[in-house]
């Protein structure tokens, strides 16, 4: 009679745990760690969302384990996930392209941010584009996003060619290496005119990506097309608690504890709340689509044939090969709204 009542008390502990994972909904699924790889050491504003989404507990409220991960650049973490060290980047649209054109490497976005904030710029009064030629000009790495940016930006600067100006590579510390006097001119983010500035330097914008290249791509979020189709719960749960992540970056009353996550940048509090506002003012972080606008990165993958950053024998890859939108969309409904 006694086993008989344990047996029915195991029972009714059974039934009213599964009533439980039921009600509490996504954060009580079970799935497997991602590692999300990020761009720059320390990191680039860009990814401040997935530092809210981690202080936040939107990782957790979705119901996925996610370590993050800092790389030199995003091109660096985008190879991580080629070779299967990590599960996931932020990584710049322009190389994600030309590295699945170029090589057929099994890389499918997910999630992305349409909207670049790239800009050339000089602490130097009275310079010109023109003036980049012969100079050192600050970057993340070669072939890195910043640099892409460079070449990109430059199409807008008549007579002026990649190759006439000297690339210096410096992670995300272009901005110090310009306070520092190390450098006059540097491919920038908007938090690094805000950091510069702060120091009582004047920065001069020689050209900027939103005009010589309005149809641009910034970033995509990559995975693994095996690694998605082996775990894709768990990353529909990541990007869910990213868009989380960016919906509570919008609204104003938490502008201090973005602030407080940002300073993961190396910025103060205070100029990430003022760099913030700058960012939110070009819908940097997408909070109602997946951030995968196909004009543009068609667009994109264009520009980099053009270029030559994709080989002569080789075709751009195609759109509907390179975005997996599905992901964004399951995630999407699980935040609702």
């Amino acid at each position: 009679m006694i086993g008989k009542l344990r047996m029915l008390a195991a029972c009714a502990t059974a039934v009213c745990a599964a009533f439980t994972l039921a009600a509490n909904g996504p954060a009580q699924a079970q799935t497997k760690k991602l590692v999300l790889g990020l761009p720059g050491i320390p990191p680039i504003f860009a990814s401040v969302n997935a530092y809210v989404a981690q202080q936040q507990g939107f990782f957790k409220k979705y119901g996925v384990d996610v370590e993050l991960r800092p790389f030199d650049n995003g091109t660096a973490a985008a190879r991580a996930v080629i070779a299967g060290d990590v599960d996931l980047s932020q990584s710049p649209t322009p190389p994600v392209i030309n590295q699945v054109s170029n090589a057929d490497v099994p890389l499918v976005a997910i999630f992305g941010m349409n909207n670049p904030d790239w800009i050339l710029a000089t602490t130097q009064s009275g310079r010109t584009c023109k003036d980049v030629v012969g100079q050192s000009v600050g970057v993340d790495s070669i072939g890195g996003a910043r640099s892409v940016a460079l070449r990109s930006m430059l199409i807008g600067c008549p007579g002026v060619k990649i190759g006439q100006v000297n690339q210096v590579a410096l992670s995300s510390n272009t901005a110090p290496a310009m306070i520092a006097g190390q450098l006059s001119y540097g491919v920038l983010h908007l938090d690094d005119v805000a950091v510069i500035e702060a120091q009582g330097k004047k920065v001069y914008t020689l050209l900027a990506m939103k005009k010589t290249n309005p149809k641009t791509h910034y970033l995509l979020y990559v995975a693994r097309r095996d690694k998605l189709a082996a775990n894709r719960d768990a990353y529909v749960r990541a990007i869910a608690a990213l868009i989380a992540a960016n919906r509570f970056m919008q609204d104003p009353k938490n502008a201090d504890a973005v602030g407080h996550a940002a300073t993961i940048t190396g910025h103060s509090a205070s100029i990430s709340e003022a760099a913030l506002k700058e960012f939110l003012a070009i819908g940097f972080w997408p909070t109602s689509d997946d951030g995968m606008d196909r004009s543009k990165i068609v667009a994109v993958a264009a520009l980099m044939k053009k270029i030559g950053a994709i080989k002569p024998d080789k075709q751009p890859v195609a759109y509907d090969k390179l975005v997996d939108t599905s992901v964004w969309k399951d995630a999407d409904a699980m935040v609702g709204k």
